[in-house]
């Protein structure tokens, strides 16, 4: 797909304005592609226990 100027200028924008929120939907993709294509059982062995761990906090109050 080939963007015209003004929406690469509007999607410069947006980063630009929402860089947080930018910054971790490109984390959450990285994991993602690291779990569905690179990972090994010990690797999803680990990330199980840091989920469970994470979920804990989280409920938390």
């Amino acid at each position: 797909m080939v963007l015209t100027d003004a929406q690469k200028r509007a999607n410069e924008k947006w980063h630009k304005n929402h860089r947080e929120r930018a910054n971790y939907i490109a984390m959450r993709s990285s994991a993602r592609s690291f779990i569905r294509k690179k990972s090994t059982l010990d690797d999803l062995e680990e990330l199980q226990d840091i989920i469970e761990n994470r979920r804990k906090e989280l409920v938390q109050p």
